[in-house]
């Protein structure tokens, strides 16, 4: 099983990362916070190719989720990635259908799937 859709993107880095949070918005998912790991890395003297997580969350499925599992929430809120690597840039978020595959018993497989349909067209979007 594959945990994670990814495609490759031709547009600049910066250009990518606003993509993904425009169709975010269009499609209902708040950023919850953005961050950009290789500024972060380099404080502390790590350099490092591009990359910046975005944290969404759409408080309708979020509310849904958590109502089957409280902790679920170590699994939220939903990651999507810009990365760069090798000179090539990538888009990637992780598929919610995993989540209950660690929670079988919450038995979220039908919300999961409404939120990684909403993603994987994030991510195609903003390619």
């Amino acid at each position: 099983m594959d945990f994670d859709y990814t495609v490759e993107t031709t547009k600049p880095f910066d250009e990518s990362v606003a993509a993904v949070e425009k169709s975010l918005a269009e499609h209902g998912f708040r950023v919850q916070f953005v961050h950009d790991v290789q500024a972060t890395l380099a404080e502390k003297g790590f350099a490092r190719d591009p990359l910046t997580i975005i944290e969404t969350c759409n408080a309708k499925y979020a509310h849904a989720v958590l109502a089957a599992d409280p902790k679920i929430a170590l699994m939220l809120p939903c990651p999507v990635v810009v990365y760069e690597q090798a000179g090539r840039r990538y888009i990637s978020t992780l598929k919610p259908s995993v989540i209950g595959e660690f929670y079988p018993h919450a038995d979220i497989g039908d919300t999961a799937a409404d939120v990684e349909r909403v993603l994987t067209a994030v991510v195609d979007e903003a390619r």
